[in-house]
């Protein structure tokens, strides 16, 4: 499945009016049709903020209070723009903090780990590279990883917004609530230190 397939499914059934019609009726306390809305965006919404916090158990705490927020938040939507956009601006700011939050700065740059029954800080032991394309491929996949990690926040996001997402920069401004210039901007930037990135690490 495409990484894209779960927000354009979720985006599409902006234009349902049985769909419209939930959220509606979510805006007045009906507890049952939000259950359906969290149903239609869970995926992409967690799609999202996995890309941003870059670690899977962070991402579901996150969005266990972005789906907190909708809910209180609820009233504040007026319909200006589609209910996804909303959301999704929702949750990226709500990622993006946390992101910032959370900078575990020793688990993101440092070659080492903790050891759990001690608490000491370990340095693992040297490997040699092993022959096999599968190695290198998961060699190259876990330097990529470090090298989007370390991207501040707000650059990461809308690298993946951009590239994972496949949004426009019409989009990801509306979600951003800034400029598409300020996004071109952004993106630039992001690629540039994307590459930079890459080739300071090992």
């Amino acid at each position: 499945m495409a990484d894209s397939e779960p927000i354009a499914r979720a985006v599409a059934a902006d234009d349902d009016d049985d769909y419209a019609e939930r959220v509606r009726r979510a805006q007045a306390g009906d507890e049952a049709a939000f259950g359906e809305v969290v149903r239609a965006h869970y995926a992409a919404v967690f799609r999202r903020v996995v890309g941003i916090v870059r670690n899977e158990h962070d991402a579901r705490d996150v969005c266990q209070e972005i789906w907190v927020s909708v809910w209180r938040s609820l009233k504040d939507y007026r319909g200006d723009a589609k209910f996804s956009t909303w959301l999704y601006a929702v949750a990226t700011r709500r990622a993006i903090d946390q992101q910032r939050k959370q900078r575990r700065w020793f688990t993101r740059f440092l070659p080492f780990r903790t050891n759990e029954r001690t608490g000491e800080t370990i340095e693992p032991a040297a490997t040699g590279p092993e022959p096999g394309e599968a190695l290198e491929g998961a060699e190259r996949s876990a330097r990529f990883e470090r090298a989007i990690a370390a991207l501040p926040p707000k650059h990461r996001a809308v690298l993946i917004m951009r590239e994972v997402d496949g949004l426009a920069y019409e989009e990801i401004a509306q979600q951003l609530n800034c400029r598409p210039g300020t996004v071109m901007s952004r993106l630039f930037k992001a690629r540039r230190l994307l590459a930079k990135k890459l080739g300071e690490l090992p």
